[in-house]
């Protein structure tokens, strides 16, 4: 749903399927029933049009006016076709599907009402007194069809239409409405603070840019007010009608949280906004692990009978709609929190959310992101440095040899024939494994594919059949694995590379890795406006534009730190590497003795960023074992939500000696964190993060040999530095911050390491172990300069 001046626009499929749906929350059926796949159904409707003669229209583009009190509402999309044959005109739905459409006994409610529009729509603009409508299943694997017709008369399609829309026009109102309070607000508004420097440069060029329907990347330092920066003027150019809605797009929950409250100050200052921060499902579950069937979900059961009321009241009561908000309607009206939460995201202004909900093929808010679905969109991508592994991670899939043998112990006994299409393709991963010494690149997976795509099928079926069993859930897993195998598949192009690989644990998997991720993210930034790149570890520049947009036309802005250079000094040691050829315990005992020497400088807190657990552990087993110096704080494997706190809390306590808090560098403390003034005082970060040899950086590597010259530089020296940079990035946070930052590694003093650095670092410093104590005191006894 889109407001466009006067004018509220809608599309059939997601109007019949708002206003239409109804009963249970079923997730035991499998996705088959449910949805139409994806690529696969796109080139079948193409090959059911064809066959379908010289009197067949595809894809025939149909809207329909509704005039109402101030306002407009247009209805559209598109028939799949319209067959004209003497008096009689058929208006064709085709749905493909991986069910067996023999077990069809009439056509899916929704399918028929999104045929039947678009029939009243045909048979007003033509002035017919009749039509027929079909709804025509394709199964995508046999291409079997099965059609169903009703002849509907003008007269019953008009009644028909009027009601539809009739259970719509308050929802359209609603729209209306708050779009003319919102854009009223806006234009009164006032940026909150006065400008630091750099900070207005900023705003602009993200407002022109938004106007001019461009992208931008954003370098700008830690402390700029980078999130009210970009948000301010995406609202102006939304008040101004230069788009419809905005998405702040996160990787990790505190960077969303700082969006909230970015939004949720304009309001205290005017702003008539309304928001919704969604949250993944697992933590909105009302169950300890999500279930989502009437069976074992007393929400599931009647949710869509519900939720339309949920939505209508909470919209009407709230602005900033956070999760606790969501859960509090939910529990009130009796639905599931998280679909709830998905059908708010219709109704309000801005939508901030992880990066998968945008991007993911898997995950994304189909209502907006659907093929050939776009909107006058502006995407803000909070930390834009993190995009880059999290698409790789989305676009690529793997499949291991063992999944197969396991889900074929599962249903052996229940189907044989599904055991069958399982030992099939695990006699082609077989075949696969012996010709794998360690790993091999694969020019093509045709023959497993093929293989798999019968499995997939027979799978659905029997999911379909046996729908509680013990291990139903592990066979429902591996499903999805298939599927994301096979659409996966579908995107394949020369940013891919498909691998196999012995893992360390003995299993052999199949891997169809995205090594570019910037064609797949660019179809979905097409569907939107303008996107705005911003974080504070966007270097280099070019790396990230070759690897996140594809648009020559892109526009790239660096903006200064406003804080005084000498509340900060920057040291690099010449005389300590970490370099996997010298790691030892004379190494180790230099790193230690560093950070004594920075701990004793000042006393305060320090954050000691590793490259790995491993070396954090050597390192901490020294400083345990000698005399006790400094307190020691230790990240662990695996912190919840409570440990996490329980050690950022640490840097709050009084004590007699420095801290100093041992972490790893790309982890849970590297960014996103924010310690402010004397609560953290230092950041010593240990190596030059390089990322650890393996299979895939070696696939990186030779990737970007052959496009770019610069494999090591892609697949090494460039994600290595962003956790450098990150970690630094922890100290110095605001204009009235005094800390040092210590890079304990003589590579940082190389060439093409320093050319790294960013523009404010051009003072760093080379110190040794004799000379660091020096630097230390001379900068703790200098002046203070206050921002």
């Amino acid at each position: 749903m889109e407001l466009k001046g006067r004018e509220i626009r809608v599309s059939v499929r997601n109007l019949v399927e708002f206003v239409l749906r109804s009963g249970d929350i079923d997730n035991r059926r499998t996705a088959g029933r449910q949805r139409e796949a994806m690529e696969a159904g796109s080139r079948l409707h193409r090959k059911i049009q064809k066959r379908m003669g010289p009197d067949y229209r595809a894809e025939v583009a149909l809207k329909h006016r509704v005039e109402e009190e101030g306002f407009s509402l247009l209805i559209e999309g598109r028939a799949d076709g319209i067959l004209r044959r003497g008096n009689e005109t058929v208006i064709d739905e085709i749905k493909g599907v991986y069910m067996d459409v023999s077990l069809l006994q009439e056509p899916i409610r929704v399918h028929l009402a999104q045929a039947m529009c678009y029939g009243y729509f045909y048979a007003r603009s033509e002035g017919l007194a009749a039509v027929t409508v079909q709804v025509t299943y394709a199964n995508l694997e046999t291409e079997e069809i099965r059609r169903f017709q009703e002849e509907k008369r003008f007269e019953e399609l008009e009644e028909w239409f009027s009601c539809l829309i009739h259970e719509y026009v308050k929802w359209a109102r609603y729209l209306y409405h708050n779009a003319l309070r919102r854009d009223e607000s806006i234009g009164k508004l006032s940026f909150p603070f006065p400008y630091r420097k750099g900070q207005r440069d900023l705003a602009a060029a993200v407002y022109l840019s938004e106007t001019r329907a461009r992208r931008l990347f954003i370098q700008a330092p830690t402390g700029i007010g980078k999130t009210l920066s970009v948000v301010f003027p995406t609202l102006k150019a939304i008040g101004e009608g230069h788009g419809d809605k905005l998405f702040y797009l996160t990787a990790k929950t505190v960077t969303r949280v700082v969006a909230e409250e970015a939004l949720e100050l304009l309001r205290k200052n005017g702003l008539y906004f309304r928001s919704v921060a969604i949250t993944a499902k697992e933590k909105l579950c009302i169950l300890e692990k999500p279930e989502c069937n009437p069976d074992a979900c007393p929400r599931a059961r009647g949710h869509f009978d519900r939720v339309n009321d949920a939505v209508f009241a909470i919209i009407h009561e709230e602005f900033g709609i956070t999760r606790e908000r969501i859960l509090s309607f939910a529990e009130q009206f009796s639905v599931c929190p998280f679909e709830f939460c998905l059908d708010i995201s219709g109704f309000v202004d801005g939508i901030i959310c992880d990066y998968n909900y945008v991007f993911d093929p898997d995950v994304r808010l189909k209502r907006y992101f659907g093929e050939g679905a776009n909107g006058a969109y502006f995407f803000l991508v909070d930390e834009a440095h993190n995009l880059v592994q999290r698409a790789r991670q989305m676009y690529s899939a793997s499949l291991e040899k063992e999944e197969v043998l396991a889900v074929k112990r599962l249903v052996k006994e229940k189907s044989p024939a599904l055991a069958m299409r399982l030992e099939r393709v695990n006699r082609i991963l077989l075949e696969l494994k012996r010709e794998c010494e360690s790993w091999r690149l694969l020019p093509d997976a045709g023959h497993l594919i093929l293989a798999l795509t019968g499995l997939f099928s027979e799978l659905e079926r029997f999911l379909d059949t046996f729908r509680e069993f013990p291990e139903r859930e592990e066979a429902l897993n591996f499903y999805f694995t298939v599927q994301s195998f096979l659409n996966t598949y579908e995107r394949l192009d020369g940013h891919y590379r498909i691998y196999t690989e012995l893992l360390e644990s003995g299993a052999f998997r199949i891997r169809l890795f995205c090594v570019n991720p910037i064609r797949n993210l660019g179809l979905c930034l097409e569907q939107g406006k303008s996107t705005v790149f911003f974080s504070a570890t966007l270097l280099p520049l070019p790396y990230y534009r070759k690897l996140l947009s594809n648009e020559a036309e892109d526009y790239t802005m660096y903006v200064h730190s406003p804080f005084p250079p000498e509340n900060r000094l920057i040291l690099a040691a010449c005389d300590v590497t970490s370099r996997y050829a010298r790691r030892g315990e004379r190494e180790y005992r230099k790193i230690l003795q560093y950070i004594y020497e920075a701990a004793g400088a000042r006393r305060g807190n320090y954050m000691v960023f590793f490259p790995s657990y491993q070396y954090m552990e050597r390192v901490y087993e020294l400083a345990r074992s000698g005399p006790r110096r400094l307190a020691i704080l230790k990240q662990e494997s695996r912190m919840d939500e409570e440990a996490r706190e329980a050690f950022l809390a640490e840097f709050d306590r009084e004590r007699g000696e420095s801290l100093a808090a041992f972490c790893v560098m790309g982890g849970l403390f590297s960014e996103g964190i924010d310690l402010t003034g004397e609560r953290l005082i230092g950041v010593i970060v240990v190596g030059t993060g390089l990322p650890m040899v393996c299979t895939e950086q070696t696939v990186l590597k030779e990737y970007f040999d052959e496009a770019e010259q610069a494999g090591f530089s892609f697949a090494y020296q460039y994600p290595g530095m962003n956790k450098v940079l990150q970690a630094a990035g922890r100290v110095i946070r605001t204009a009235s911050d005094r800390g040092v930052i210590l890079l304990l590694d003589d590579r940082f003093l190389q060439g093409d390491y320093r050319a790294l650095f960013p523009r404010e670092w051009s003072d760093v410093r080379r110190v040794t172990l004799k000379t660091v104590g020096e630097e230390l005191l001379r900068f703790w006894d200098g002046d203070f300069v206050e921002g």
